[in-house]
């Protein structure tokens, strides 16, 4: 399954992506390690500063149908 993440790199706006389980596992163990690391996106790779993320979301991907705020 597919996770949306996004991640927070110093001095640049966030970057979105959508990858593996496997990729989300292997960034989460490199998170707090310097180097760099590579995600396997579904558009690609993406190559990381792991000294540079300052955060790291995992979207929660439940379904949505409309485009209105619930209240």
């Amino acid at each position: 399954m597919a996770q949306r993440i996004s991640i927070g790199i110093d001095s640049s706006p966030p970057v979105g992506l959508r990858v593996s389980d496997e990729q989300l596992a292997a960034l989460l163990d490199a998170l707090g390690s310097d180097g760099w690391h590579d995600l396997e996106g579904e558009d690609g790779t993406l190559r990381v500063n792991l000294a540079k993320i300052s955060w790291l979301k995992v979207e929660n991907d439940e379904a949505r149908v409309g485009f209105g705020l619930s209240s």
